[in-house]
């Protein structure tokens, strides 16, 4: 299967240069995502509500590439503040309850101040 490059728009995308997935093999792997909404280039403060749109961005990558949310196998979740993350569970527990994938929660810093969440999926197309 050749490879292809999906991109959100993101102006991190160009000035970085990456892609925001990239499908190859039958697989599909969601660079980290943020809550921005790339058509106003706004993100909320709220840590759940960047969840919410983070999620959005990734199931669109995911529906570009011929693949959803159900079939993702692997999440990583990426905060600066681990004390936010159970805010972020009924969010969570919406988008991938019944999916269930292996996951990993990481505290990191992120690239700016605002952003307070930061997911990166695998999925497999079907």
């Amino acid at each position: 299967m050749a490879r292809r490059n999906i991109s959100s728009g993101s102006a991190f995308e160009a000035e970085i240069g990456y892609s925001r997935a990239v499908a190859v093999d039958g697989w599909i792997m969601v660079s980290g995502t943020t809550g921005y909404n790339y058509q106003t280039g706004e993100i909320s403060p709220d840590v759940a509500e960047q969840a919410e749109q983070t999620l959005a961005n990734i199931d669109k990558a995911l529906k570009e590439a011929g693949s959803c949310m159900a079939d993702v196998v692997r999440v990583r979740y990426i905060l600066p503040d681990r004390t936010e993350f159970p805010k972020t569970w009924p969010v969570l527990r919406r988008w991938f309850g019944d999916v269930q994938p292996a996951a990993t929660m990481v505290q990191s810093g992120l690239m700016k101040e605002e952003m307070k969440i930061e997911i990166e999926v695998t999925a497999r197309k079907r």
